[in-house]
């Protein structure tokens, strides 16, 4: 894991609480594992699954009802991460505020990362 002991990798705001338990809330996900890979014109992209079971090397991250995980080829970009949920008229979802992002593309699907 890559991250300072006793603070969390990332941070969850209460309306992503709120959505992560509502998408729990059948019993049959353990929750949600989200990651990056490589891809979209700014060269890499967020992903985000629902998890059945808690990976070896995840970091798990916890508020009330709702876990993430985190896969371990992300924690380094991940780290300091505040993840939001948004709803609007025209659409919904969840929204990364990354410190480690350089740049995103015009549609706003692809990032990349700072150097180290």
């Amino acid at each position: 894991m890559f991250g300072i002991p006793g603070k969390s990798p990332v941070t969850l705001t209460p309306a992503a609480v709120r959505q992560i338990e509502r998408l729990m809330a059948s019993g049959e996900i353990k929750g949600l594992r989200i990651g990056v890979k490589k891809g979209g014109c700014a060269g890499m992209e967020y992903t985000m699954e629902h998890a059945s079971e808690i990976g070896e090397h995840d970091a798990v991250v916890e508020e009330g009802d709702a876990r993430v995980m985190i896969a371990p080829m992300a924690q380094m970009f991940l780290f300091g991460t505040e993840i939001d949920y948004r709803a609007s008229l025209l659409e919904s979802g969840f929204v990364f505020n990354n410190p480690n992002v350089d740049e995103a593309c015009g549609c706003g699907e692809s990032i990349s990362f700072k150097d180290a």
